[in-house]
C-alpha cells in the first residue's frame, strides 16, 4: 500500500471511529470493518431493532476544498465529517424504531 493510500485509510478510520464513539454513547452498537482491498466502514445497529442497521463510509469530496463527508451505503451524503453531532443526529433518526429517539 502506498503512503498516500495508507494516509487516506487512517483518515477514514479516524473519522469513522469518532462517529462510532458518538453513536455508541447514544446507545447504538457499532463495529468498524476494514476489508482487505476495500474502504473501511462503520456498521451501525439499533440494538432494540436489529433490522435497523447500516454501513457508513467516510470519503473526501472531490474538488479543491477536500471536505470529508460521511456517506450512507446507498451513496447519499449524511453530513460533513467535522460535524459529528449532525451526522449522529441523522443516523439516529434513520435507524430509530417508531417512537424511539424522538426529539
Amino acid at each position: 500500500m502506498s503512503d498516500e493510500k495508507a494516509a487516506l485509510a487512517r483518515t477514514r478510520i479516524a473519522y469513522l471511529e469518532s462517529l462510532g464513539d458518538e453513536l455508541r454513547n447514544r446507545g447504538f452498537a457499532v463495529r468498524l470493518t476494514i476489508p482487505q482491498g476495500g474502504p473501511p466502514s462503520l456498521h451501525v445497529v439499533n440494538p432494540h431493532a436489529s433490522a435497523l442497521a447500516e454501513n457508513i463510509l467516510a470519503e473526501s469530496a472531490t474538488g479543491a476544498d477536500g471536505t470529508w463527508w460521511f456517506w450512507w451505503s446507498w451513496a447519499e451524503r449524511i453530513a460533513p465529517a467535522d460535524d459529528l453531532g449532525e451526522a449522529a443526529d441523522r443516523v439516529t433518526r434513520v435507524l430509530a424504531a417508531t417512537g424511539e429517539y424522538s426529539s
